[in-house]
């Protein structure tokens, strides 16, 4: 009932809509997780974000290699003298006449602000990290702190979250470090490196909503950091629901921010009639997060939605109708991994009893390789991409995908075999796992159809294995589910990574190193297990491969090290890697003016006009 109910309402709301040329409706799955820029890593809250903020530069059309500028006025490079210091220095020059959604106009004190706020509040899980290790070399605004106190960030507070005595002095010295990597010098802002790092632009482009400046005054009257040097403290690692850009946004793009629907998991969107550049020709957007494949369909094939999320196993459903344009065979830069969690939270309620007896399994139960070998054998990867993805999507034996330095195809893959999945159980927990059985939760995300196979595979097959196992296969919604991984709840997970920038260590780091962003995922043992010095690493952990691998220029000797790394990680089994998506966009033909760019979180409406839509 409550389905029909939701279903009633959605088709009741797009009559509003439908077929209205000025209106662009995009109903996909899910809907954000976030919109404050320095917390937001996923596709669907970069989506809006990208809409609404802008960046000091973007990428040229379809290339992520070539840059244009935006809100700077160039593009930075060493022949026009704005890169400087043998790569250490990066001179923008802000441009002039651009106005906030708000009527504020555009500063270089906004541009200095948006990123030290970004660094200063740096909240775990989150993407800053990249503007901390491109800037900085190190990964996060705890580790300067460290560097400067002497000892760990927490010991500066007491047992009341009160600063102990010196505290606010060292408050005031990691501002100051901060403040001098990233100064106004007249128009220009410039950022000064600690070292030469060659992504950097790739790393604060536009489709990084890290990068996205916002407006310091409207910032501050909001309830952000203030701007004060002895301060930031009080908003660092914030909550996702006290930041007061949760569930607000205001930029200088091409559209403004109206309304999160919560309910209806639909953001809207209107043209910025002030903006700097033309405004845009479609007037209204509506991105629409509707879980029901179903609904999407009579939605697209009606005209009432002019972009629809269509799994490519229903692809079928919607070729040949005329007014539908299928776009086949895109490039991308994402991989699906299922991930497992070596440490889970002691209270998860996805692990049952949290003892090996029959009825859960312990928080460390995915610590033990044998346990990790079972689930990879567990996956009939063939069936995954032929029946469920039709073809759309390849395997790759690590998280890194096809296309980037490194990417080794002779590396082995893991099979699905239930003789190798029972060897494996069997030697899981000395046999413990094997004769007392166990029970855990996978979960996935609402929509996900792909992510849903592989979770019902998992409980298939093992307890085909063995009628002492039991899995119950759960779905969340999107922001639930994310939750989740973060809170360290999940024993395993499956989610994609988008390029935040189309390099190696963009992947490798992200899944592999002890200070990745899924590192808070997997758990305190996985980032003992990788940051642990070894034998047949040469004595080094897997973190130092990784981040000598990052540091290396020579681009040969850098893809000897990433083989290196990735067959460590396959001999262990620290992941699984599910498959490297290939793209396809499904949309009404009325639509014009899309162009592919694997670096976009989702869509440039500001692109976009109608031709035949009345």
């Amino acid at each position: 009932m409550k389905k029909l109910l939701v279903l009633m309402a959605v088709l009741l709301a797009v009559v509003l809509y439908a077929a209205d040329p000025n209106v662009l409706v995009d109903v996909t799955i899910g809907e954000p997780d976030t919109l404050d820029p320095h917390l937001a890593y996923d596709t669907a809250s970069g989506e809006v974000i990208y809409q609404v903020y802008e960046n000091l530069i973007q990428y040229k059309g379809s290339s992520v290699s070539e840059f244009e500028p935006r809100l700077a006025t160039e593009v930075p490079s060493v022949e026009n003298g704005l890169i400087k210091d043998g790569g250490k220095t990066y001179i923008f020059p802000i441009r002039k006449g651009v106005k906030f959604h708000n009527g504020d106009e555009l500063t270089p004190e906004d541009v200095e602000y948006s990123f030290e706020r970004g660094l200063l509040y740096n909240p775990a899980g989150g993407p800053v990290w990249m503007l901390w290790y491109a800037i900085f070399g190190i990964w996060d605004v705890t580790q300067l702190v460290e560097e400067v106190a002497g000892k760990p960030y927490d010991e500066l507070f007491d047992e009341n979250g009160n600063p102990l005595p010196g505290a606010e002095e060292v408050f005031k010295k990691v501002y100051d470090i901060v403040d001098a990597a990233i100064e106004v010098d007249g128009d220009n802002v410039v950022f000064h490196l600690k070292r030469p790092y060659s992504p950097f632009l790739n790393v604060i482009a536009q489709g990084s909503s890290w990068g996205a400046i916002l407006d310091k005054e409207w910032c501050i009257e909001q309830g952000l950091w203030d701007g004060q040097p002895t301060t930031w403290w009080k908003w660092h690692d914030q909550q996702k629901e006290e930041s007061p850009l949760y569930q607000n946004a205001m930029g200088t793009g091409p559209y403004k921010f109206v309304e999160w629907d919560r309910a209806q998991q639909k953001v809207i969107l209107e043209a910025n009639e002030n903006y700097w550049r033309e405004p845009a020709k479609i007037k209204k957007v509506i991105i629409w997060g509707v879980d029901e494949f179903s609904t999407r369909k009579a939605m697209l094939e009606k005209g009432d939605a002019d972009i629809a999320y269509i799994p490519t196993q229903y692809l079928d459903q919607v070729r040949g109708n005329p007014d539908i344009e299928i776009i086949e065979g895109l490039p991308s830069l994402v991989v699906t991994v299922l991930g497992f969690n070596w440490s889970i939270r002691e209270d998860s309620k996805y692990i049952g009893s949290g003892k090996l007896d029959g009825n859960g399994i312990p928080p460390d139960f995915f610590s033990d390789v044998h346990a990790r070998k079972a689930i990879a054998h567990v996956i009939n990867y063939d069936a995954l991409i032929n029946d469920v993805l039709k073809g759309f999507g390849k395997r790759i034996p690590t998280a890194l995908p096809d296309s980037l330095l490194g990417f080794d195809p002779s590396l082995p893959l893991y099979d699905f075999n239930l003789f190798k999945a029972r060897q494996e159980l069997m030697q899981a927990w000395n046999g413990e796992a094997w004769k007392k059985g166990f029970k855990f939760s996978v979960a996935y995300n609402l929509g996900n159809e792909a992510r849903q196979r592989t979770a019902e595979m998992v409980k298939m097959y093992l307890e085909m294995l063995n009628p002492k196992i039991k899995v119950d296969v759960v779905g969340l919604q999107w922001p639930t589910f994310l939750d989740a991984t973060k809170r360290g709840e999940l024993p395993i997970f499956i989610l994609g990574w988008l390029a935040d920038f189309p390099d190696p260590d963009n992947f490798i780091f992200t899944y592999y190193d002890s200070k990745g962003d899924y590192s808070s995922r997997q758990g305190a043992k996985f980032r003992e297990f990788v940051s642990t010095p070894m034998d047949e690493l040469g004595g080094k952990s897997l973190d130092d491969l990784i981040e000598q691998a990052a540091a290396e220029t020579d681009p040969q000797v850098r893809a000897e090290l990433y083989k290196k790394v990735q067959e460590f990680v396959v001999k262990y089994a620290i992941s699984v890697p599910l498959y490297q998506p290939i793209g396809v966009r499904v949309q009404r033909k009325w639509l014009k003016g899309w162009y592919p760019n694997p670096m976009r979180p989702g869509d440039d409406y500001y692109a976009y006009y109608f031709e035949g839509k009345e």
